[in-house]
């Protein structure tokens, strides 16, 4: 049935919750109040949106789309293009774990991933030769 859709291919994630679906509505809610306290200022390098795979160059764009992200598909795939696309060849994995680097890895072997999963590791990134 998800070929008849047109999926070529689909990967199952092991998650803890139902996050970029409708049933995070409720987390969007509380997500969006949070949001409307904090400034955002443009973003010196284009961010790229989880749910069009498209650049966000303005800070009214980020607010909406974190709320967004909560309920709608992420178009990984297509971000990881994108991001090559435009040169991209480094990419940081931030947090536990190395589930996003397996994912950049299928796209792309032959990318740099840093894995940055505590405050140490920041540390040896920053000071480490360029």
């Amino acid at each position: 049935m998800s070929k008849a859709r047109g999926a070529v291919r689909a990967i199952q994630l092991q998650v803890s919750g139902a996050f970029h679906s409708p049933l995070m509505q409720p987390a969007r809610e509380g997500l969006a109040k949070v949001l409307a306290g904090i400034k955002f200022n443009d973003p010196k390098v284009p961010l790229i949106a989880n749910t069009s795979a498209e650049p966000l160059t303005k800070a009214e764009q980020i607010g909406p789309e974190l709320t967004n992200q909560l309920l709608n598909g992420v178009q990984w795939q297509k971000s990881v293009e994108y991001m090559l696309k435009e040169g991209v060849n480094t990419f940081a994995e931030i947090g536990p774990g190395k589930v996003l680097t397996g994912l950049i890895k299928r796209i792309k072997r032959d990318v740099n991933v840093l894995n940055i999963g505590d405050v140490q590791t920041i540390g040896e990134i920053v000071d480490r030769p360029s």
